[in-house]
């Protein structure tokens, strides 16, 4: 039993995921230490922001679970459904949310000036452009197909 839940370690479409996630992450951290000229390792646990590691996350397994199994396997159009459905929330609800974090952290700001209350404020950076969403479906292509072809190669 042990052995077989240590095999998805072996499988590409994990990797394929893991490492697309990762190089979302890390190109956040990198576009963040651009701007600031400050290296914050948040960045590598952060949602929201360019590109989307979601959206990286997702289509990466997606795209390599269609080059395993075929694009025209059933189970890639599961994988694709959550795909699609990642990065419509990403875009749509959770930037919403976002925003509405935002209008309320002003209000807040407004009421701090007046009256003494608490100074937690909302986090604002929750969803994605879609620009950030096709970035980060970008990242998940490319990074699903150096990882398939890496596997493939290696066997």
């Amino acid at each position: 039993m042990e052995t077989e839940f240590l095999d998805i370690f072996r499988n590409p479409c994990f990797w394929a995921a893991f490492w697309s996630w990762t190089a979302a992450q890390l190109t956040k951290m990198l576009c963040g230490f651009w701007r600031t000229r400050r290296l914050d390792f948040s960045y590598l646990v952060s949602t929201g922001g360019m590109p989307s590691a979601h959206s990286a996350c997702t289509v990466g397994m997606a795209t390599s679970v269609g080059l395993v199994a075929g694009f025209d396997s059933p189970v890639f159009i599961v994988a694709l459904a959550f795909a699609i459905i990642t990065m419509f929330d990403a875009s749509t609800v959770r930037r919403a949310a976002g925003l509405q974090a935002r209008l309320l952290n002003e209000m807040l700001d407004e009421l701090f000036k007046a009256h003494h209350l608490s100074e937690r404020k909302l986090k604002e950076l929750l969803g994605h452009t879609r620009l950030e969403v096709l970035m980060g479906a970008i990242v998940g292509i490319l990074t699903a197909i150096i990882v398939i072809s890496h596997s493939a190669a290696a066997s």
